[in-house]
């Protein structure tokens, strides 16, 4: 379920490299493509391919403690200040993305959680053996591109080309990307119908329910 630190790894790379191991856990955050401003965001590549020159693959512990820091906390705080057009606030968007996600599960992903924000999406799951992460993204990003375009009546690219994802590590890495997800909504003070959380039973079990708020409950 975990990453198997004896077992070896595969590598993809589109801008960012992507770790794999078959049938893993992975938390995954892809966005839309004017969620950051360009000049914070080339900015900030440029300071990470700068560290990551002097802190290759795999790391410590503390060192990637910085790298979340320095990086990951950064982009995060920046996707929560809610920039760009934010079509996934509600409506036809919303709903489009949330059934791309919950369709195939059990046959190419498991979800354990995910939620959909105003510009971007947080997704803790499992692959299916066999199934690659960029394959899943491709999928969950064309047809919801696609489909969200024809509702809104736009064209052109809609997502950010790559995602940022990390293989899983433990159980204590598991909980708190799910508590995670869970809080991402209140700490971008949204309201409900901003957008849409989904937890498994496992998750909700474990964390308890959510108050006055209702599971998203996939189609049928």
């Amino acid at each position: 379920m975990f990453l198997n630190p004896y077992e070896e790894i595969a590598v993809s790379r589109n801008r960012l490299p992507h770790w794999q191991q078959d049938g893993r856990t992975f938390f995954v955050t892809f966005r839309l493509g004017d969620s950051i401003p360009k000049v914070r965001l080339d900015e900030w590549r440029e300071d990470r391919e700068t560290w990551l020159r002097f802190h290759p693959e795999p790391w410590a512990p503390e060192v990637e403690r910085e790298y979340i820091r320095r990086f990951a906390n950064r982009l995060e705080q920046w996707l929560d200040e809610l920039h760009g057009s934010c079509v996934l606030r509600g409506g036809a968007p919303q709903r489009v993305l949330a059934s791309a996600l919950a369709h195939f599960e059990g046959e190419r992903h498991r979800h354990h959680s995910w939620v959909v924000m105003p510009n971007h999406v947080h997704a803790l799951f499992a692959l299916v053996e066999g199934c690659t992460l960029e394959s899943l993204l491709q999928s969950w990003k064309g047809f919801s591109a696609r489909e969200i375009n024809r509702a809104t009546g736009s064209s052109g690219p809609l997502w950010q080309r790559d995602y940022f994802d990390r293989m899983i590590r433990n159980e204590e890495h598991f909980w708190n990307v799910a508590r995670y997800i869970r809080n991402n909504p209140g700490k971008a003070r949204l309201s409900p119908g901003d957008y849409v959380l989904f937890e498994s039973d496992l998750i909700r079990e474990v964390l308890g329910p959510r108050l006055g708020e209702a599971a998203f409950q996939p189609p049928s």
